[in-house]
């Protein structure tokens, strides 16, 4: 009857055994959809980033400095009559180099014909209204570079928040699609990670002219903000 009740109590714990071990498997491999879901929106810029300049040559370094500085000194007397905050203005380039001429006679001879100066200055637009006017006032003041407009907007938590809600609603519609045809329902979200991105518009500016003035018309366009989920949702 001993012997008997060893092998009982063996076999049993056997059984115990197997059934633990196949709930494990179960649990590592649960049934699962992934999807991915987009989402955009879009707003109207409300602040522009622009990079002006004043690039001057003379035969001297020391002459084409101080012809720099007298324009750039205009320039930022313009800025600030136009509206321009100080904060709003930032030196982003100064740099002198010589002017070469090279022996057309190929002798290798190199000759310095003058300097060049260059002062470029990072200016933060605040009021897109007054951007046309800006630009026309410091290229009358002596501005000979722009190099480049870009568009922003300020807070863009709106945006972002739009897009998120669009992004996970898009997730959500392709898991039940999918979950239908498979004959399956939806469970909870497993897992859940997203990445965003957003596109700045590079409008081209127009020039005018009038009475030997530049006044310039700019289209700021929209700037779009791009969210992207992905979701894994339990199956049952």
């Amino acid at each position: 009857m001993r012997g008997r009740n060893r092998w009982l109590l063996a076999l049993l714990a056997t059984l115990l055994a197997a059934g633990t071990a196949g709930a494990q498997v179960a649990v590592s491999e649960q049934r699962s959809i992934s999807v991915n879901g987009t989402g955009e929106a879009s707003g109207t810029p409300d602040i522009a980033t622009i990079n002006v300049g004043v690039n001057t040559l003379a035969p001297t370094a020391i002459e084409a400095s101080k012809q720099n500085e007298a324009l750039i000194s205009r320039v930022m007397a313009a800025l600030t009559k136009s509206g321009i905050a100080d904060r709003d203005m930032q030196t982003a380039d100064y740099s002198i180099w010589p002017e070469q001429s090279h022996d057309p006679k190929g002798t290798g001879e190199v000759t310095i014909t003058g300097y060049r100066v260059n002062n470029t200055v990072r200016v933060v637009v605040r009021d897109l209204d007054k951007l046309g006017g800006v630009l026309g006032a410091v290229t009358n003041a002596g501005v000979n570079t722009i190099n480049g407009i870009s568009f922003g907007i300020e807070d863009t938590g709106a945006l972002e928040a739009r897009a998120r809600e669009a992004a996970m609603a898009d997730a959500r519609a392709k898991a039940e699609a999918l979950a239908k045809l498979a004959g399956v329902e939806l469970g909870d979200v497993l897992t859940l990670s997203m990445s965003s991105g957003g596109g700045y518009p590079r409008p081209m500016a127009r020039m005018s002219m009038a009475h030997d003035e530049v006044s310039p018309s700019i289209s700021t366009g929209e700037l779009s903000i791009g969210v992207n989920v992905q979701l894994t949702y339990a199956i049952r």
